[in-house]
């Protein structure tokens, strides 16, 4: 199967308006598939943005025909699994059954504002676990009353519902997530280009069904300041360990990426083809079947030419 070359929509750095503008772009210039965050806070102040991705994704329908992933909502506590039924219930009618629920555990940034205790990890898994059975119920249009360990549900019912449910997908980083996504979802979610992550995902039962990655990249015609874009917005994602999921504010991630230098990015940055190619290969070559770019910064418009013209040709080519 050939690779499919999805747009990355990132909701912490950009507003909604800009997010549906880039969402028509990504199709003109021959994307075949979006991505699009869902947080309530940004990673960074210097993000500064963080709308609503439902509502996004309703103004995105109408504006292209391409399909669309949540990369990836958490269904545990600030949006309980029937809300969030309801939501990705609306969006596959709204994008005429392209919508794909990309879900995971979420992180401590965005649940805690509901005041509630953060689970630990294996807690919050048993928490997806459960919501997922929920949630497929609901898509089926009937009536439902669910008792479980955490979560409860009394009489609903969703009367919008699409003649085929969306498929849902998931993320997961270690070796229990990848092994409960391979188990209950329909296809794997993975940021890095891991090729271990991929190899146990498919052995664990995921077999061929599709594995999604994504990749920040920084188009500029001058690499110095692609550069300097990329580690003022995203410093935060050579952040290792948990503390990714651990830590509540936005203020906390900045003050930890102090420690994160210039010298230390490695994701794509520039105007030299090959460089964006390499980044992009090394997905192909771990087993990836759908990657998603993102432009970090300013100049969408230098970026899609640039896609359009030099990278996206020569990836179809090979």
């Amino acid at each position: 199967m050939a690779t499919r070359y999805g747009y990355f929509l990132s909701s912490e750095e950009h507003p909604p308006q800009e997010l549906v503008r880039q969402a028509k772009l990504a199709d003109e210039a021959g994307f075949e598939a979006l991505w699009i965050s869902d947080h309530f806070h940004p990673w960074l102040d210097e993000q500064g943005q963080s709308g609503h991705v439902w509502s996004v994704i309703g103004a995105i329908s109408q504006v292209t025909s391409l399909p669309v992933t949540t990369a990836v909502t958490c269904p545990l506590i600030r949006q309980p699994p029937a809300v969030v039924a309801h939501a990705a219930a609306t969006a596959a009618l709204l994008t005429g059954g392209r919508f794909t629920l990309g879900l995971g555990t979420g992180e401590n940034l965005n649940e805690h504002i509901m005041g509630q205790r953060w689970p630990s990890a294996g807690e919050r898994l048993e928490m997806l676990e459960e919501a997922v059975s929920v949630m497929r119920d609901l898509f089926s249009g009937r009536l439902v009353s669910h008792r479980g360990k955490h979560y409860t549900v009394d009489t609903a019912r969703l009367y919008s519902v699409p003649p085929t449910p969306p498929p849902i997908y998931m993320s997961g980083f270690g070796q229990r997530s990848i092994k409960l996504a391979a188990r209950i979802a329909d296809g794997y979610v993975c940021v890095p280009p891991n090729a271990d992550f991929v190899r146990l995902y498919r052995e664990s039962g995921g077999g061929d069904r599709p594995v999604q990655g994504g990749l920040k990249v920084c188009w500029d015609s001058d690499e110095a300041q692609a550069r300097k874009a990329m580690h003022r917005l995203w410093r935060t994602d050579q952040i290792p360990g948990e503390a990714g999921q651990q830590l509540p504010l936005p203020r906390h991630f900045g003050e930890l990426a102090e420690l994160v230098t210039e010298d230390m990015i490695s994701a794509p940055c520039g105007p030299d083809p090959a460089v964006h190619l390499e980044g992009i290969q090394a997905y192909r070559e771990a087993g990836f079947d759908e990657v998603y770019i993102s432009q970090v910064g300013p100049h969408a418009e230098g970026f899609f030419e640039f896609y359009a013209s030099q990278v996206l040709p020569r990836l179809r080519e090979g």
